[in-house]
């Protein structure tokens, strides 16, 4: 009988070699790679008290394998198959983001893994937008762009074999994930050469560089790879010191002691020569090297309240460069708590319980009146409460990253366009609600705990 990889293991194999893919490519990525490093060895050593909880919390262990990366596509059908080759690899569509909101004509899903094992064996995640064709205004560029979209295959044969033969096995014997994982980068390689002319690439690009990025090459090349900083000011810092030439301001929420969902920056792509169908030589600027800082995932309340105040911020912090930026939003973000035990109190934020060593001591003679009160248990020392990690994406946030590296003059168009419905009928399959993956880990591991407890 076969014995098949775990589709964390095929996942953890294809991060790996799709990092070194995009090292060879862009070589500033090994660059940002060394930096970040160093500042989170920087970060740990000044505060220990950090590196044990990271520790305790297993976030530590996946620190220096943790990737995200981002791919666009043009079709219902890539995305489709996307889907299947993602499954292999114990990734699934989380959330839906809808961009057009700034100006950016595409909605996204990540593609992710979605249990807590998984994710602390390798959260490696896809950011994947789906261009939105029907939001180009010119009805013959439109029909353009789709003719062209409609004669190129992204994927290689073998991956398409191979991807069946997961399906239908169950799974990859050794061979066949070493064989998927150099079929399957074929899709998210750089190719210098379009598959149109200069004309019609600047035609595209005039209506939207984020068009012309999709529609103009051999596949959805990879447009950037995100280590995570336990420290993103201090990375923000350095990038200029090591020759790159970083985003201006920090996306996300504010620096703060307890921090919240995501924060982003990256260093501005590059501008790579390509060579056109026509024989003409030009430029094309899209890949750049990103860098993430996570906190704890908000609960829907929280949600709401970081919504609010980030809206009320942009009104008053457009244009500012980042020095000035952040004083501004932590100003404004002074009436969000910054204090875990208040996050909690308030519903504010999702955490995951465990039995301390008090708590395990006692198990099976605590009385059952007492037991569905959180705080109480947690002041006693018997429960304790541990952040979960934000795994997702800001739509706000990636929208601002791809203006920042596809030209800021176009972001007013196509605005508020969200389909949810559209989305998931090219995807093939719903979308998993993040929030409700973090509701349940809390539910679950509360419960686990309350099991125990009870004897």
């Amino acid at each position: 009988m076969a014995t098949y990889l775990t589709d964390d293991d095929i996942r953890d194999q294809f991060s790996t070699a799709m990092s070194a893919m995009y090292q060879a490519e862009v070589p500033q990525y090994g660059d940002l790679l060394k930096l970040v490093a160093e500042v989170n060895q920087d970060t740990l050593t000044r505060q220990p008290a950090l590196a044990q909880q990271l520790s305790a919390n297993g976030e530590l262990a996946r620190l220096g394998v943790e990737r995200h990366g981002a791919i666009r596509v043009g079709s219902a059908d890539e995305l489709a198959m996307l889907r299947r080759l993602f499954a292999v690899m114990g990734m699934y569509p989380v959330g839906y983001y809808d961009l057009s909101t700034a100006g950016v004509p595409v909605h996204s899903t990540a593609f992710r893994p979605i249990d807590k094992a998984a994710l602390a064996r390798n959260p490696f995640r896809i950011f994947t937008s789906l261009l939105r064709l029907e939001l180009i205004e010119n009805a013959s560029l439109r029909e353009q762009a789709a003719a062209i979209l409609a004669k190129r295959d992204i994927f290689t044969p073998r991956v398409r074999a191979l991807i069946s033969m997961y399906e239908q096995q169950g799974g990859l014997t050794r061979a066949q994930a070493d064989e998927f994982v150099v079929e399957a980068l074929e899709t998210f390689r750089w190719h210098q050469e379009a598959t149109v002319d200069l004309a019609t690439y600047e035609a595209l690009q005039h209506e939207h560089r984020l068009i012309a990025d999709v529609v103009c090459f051999r596949g959805p090349h990879i447009n950037h790879l995100t280590p995570r900083t336990l420290d993103i000011d201090e990375v923000q810092k350095r990038m200029p010191l090591g020759g790159m030439d970083a985003k201006e301001v920090i996306e996300g929420p504010p620096q703060r002691q307890c921090a919240i969902l995501l924060r982003q920056t990256s260093f501005k792509a590059l501008e790579e020569s390509i060579c056109f169908a026509d024989q003409q030589q030009g430029a094309h600027t899209a890949r750049f090297g990103e860098i993430e800082q996570r906190g704890v995932a908000l609960t829907a309340k929280g949600r709401a309240l970081y919504d609010e105040l980030l809206a009320k911020a942009r009104q008053q912090i457009e244009g500012q460069e980042n020095l000035a930026h952040q004083q501004k939003l932590a100003e404004i973000f002074g009436d969000f708590p910054d204090d875990e035990t208040e996050l909690r109190r308030k519903g504010l934020a999702f955490f995951e319980y465990s039995l301390t060593e008090a708590g395990n001591a006692v198990s099976g003679t605590y009385e059952q009146l007492e037991l569905h009160d959180k705080e109480t248990l947690i002041a006693n020392g018997l429960l304790v409460a541990t952040p979960l990690t934000y795994e997702d994406f800001l739509p706000v946030s990636a929208a601002g990253i791809f203006q920042s590296n596809l030209g800021e003059s176009q972001t007013q168009a196509y605005q508020g366009n969200a389909n949810k419905a559209e989305f998931e009928h090219a995807l093939g399959a719903r979308v998993v609600d993040e929030l409700a993956l973090y509701a349940e880990q809390e539910r679950l591991t509360y419960q686990q705990s309350m099991q125990v407890l009870m004897g």
